[in-house]
């Protein structure tokens, strides 16, 4: 383990070294203790453990380490190794036996400061316990052997499965399949594919990038969630669900002004919807709430000043994913590219 908050696995740790303890007792994975796992039902041998860049099925159950549920998939997909999911379950999967039941009690620096989604208040860094039960595992496709069109299915397919997870609230977990999709877009070269496959694609982009800064804003990562709308408005100036969620956002930075002018905007081109007239009627009665309490302040203490701390958007450890920031240059990048061919 690297010094500071820098932690990686050691590449050393092979299916054949790889420990294998009794059932009733705990693994160290990482040799450190922060990262334990115990077996509760055996399942097959060692040569049913996955494989790198296999596709694997789930059943998971995390907790606090005091037995607060947290949240329960009972089918949830991810790709091993490919950040799809936080590093304490994708580093434990890969020495589990097929149809194994364990329990995984980590530090919260493997959980990629995971924010529970049935209870808000929880941590960012607590400790979890999770239990998990492999499924099934199946080799995934090669991106390199797939044409464009089935590039743009695969990506499609991994926004859906975030569009599921965000319906079930689990936030870390959608915008990690919308990263991954939005990795699979990047790897497309817009010289290899026709006009209607280019609008497609920006379409999947702007998709992914919205769907993306409405989980950031669950999770509070406003800062982040910006980053995504700001992406989508560069290419579609006039897209109203990322004016209505910078809008919101804004709101929750004090950036009254701004986000009341930028949901009147959405407003605008879209004057029958009701959800952003209604957050809209509701800003602007918060932001007089928000006046009128300013100004009794500085009549009670006229030598006070009032500074804002946005809240921190660290809750996730970026580097375990694509990250907003690089995924939306990315997503501006290839926006411009595509305009400018047109």
């Amino acid at each position: 383990m690297k010094s500071g908050n820098e932690i990686v696995m050691d590449q050393s740790m092979t299916r054949e070294t790889d420990p294998q303890p009794p059932a009733d007792e705990w693994l160290d994975i990482m040799g450190n203790g922060l990262l334990m796992k115990k077996v509760l039902q055996p399942g097959g041998g060692r040569e049913s453990w996955p494989h790198l860049g296999q596709i694997v099925k789930i059943h998971i159950v995390t907790r606090l380490l005091d037995g607060t549920l947290v949240e329960e998939l009972s089918e949830f997909w991810f790709t091993l190794g490919h950040r799809e999911v936080i590093p304490a379950v994708d580093w434990a999967v890969r020495l589990m036996g097929m149809g194994e039941k364990a329990v995984i009690k980590t530090d919260g620096r493997y959980a990629n400061g995971f924010r529970g989604n049935l209870y808000p208040e929880i941590p960012s860094k607590a400790d979890l316990s999770i239990e998990v039960k492999l499924l099934e595992a199946t080799d995934a496709p090669d991106l390199k052997l797939l044409s464009p069109t089935e590039m743009i299915a695969l990506a499609t397919c991994k926004k859906e499965q975030g569009n599921v997870l965000y319906r079930c609230r689990a936030y870390n977990y959608a915008i990690l399949k919308y990263s991954t999709a939005m990795e699979i877009t990047e790897s497309i070269s817009i010289d290899d594919i026709s006009s209607e496959e280019e609008n497609e694609l920006m379409e999947m982009k702007v998709k992914c990038l919205n769907n993306m800064a409405a989980s950031m804003l669950k999770q509070e990562h406003y800062d982040e969630a910006l980053t995504c709308c700001s992406a989508v408005l560069m290419y579609q100036p006039k897209n109203v669900k990322a004016l209505f969620h910078m809008g919101k956002v804004l709101a929750l930075q004090d950036k009254y002004s701004e986000a009341i002018q930028t949901l009147r905007k959405a407003l605008e081109l879209e004057p029958r919807n009701k959800t952003v007239h209604d957050e809209l009627s509701t800003m602007m009665k918060k932001h007089r709430e928000h006046e009128a309490a300013m100004d009794e302040k500085m009549l009670e203490n006229p030598s006070s000043t009032h500074k804002h701390q946005a809240k921190s958007a660290w809750g996730l450890s970026w580097k375990w994913l694509l990250g907003a920031t690089a995924v939306a240059i990315g997503g501006i990048a290839l926006s411009v590219a595509i305009y400018a061919r047109k």
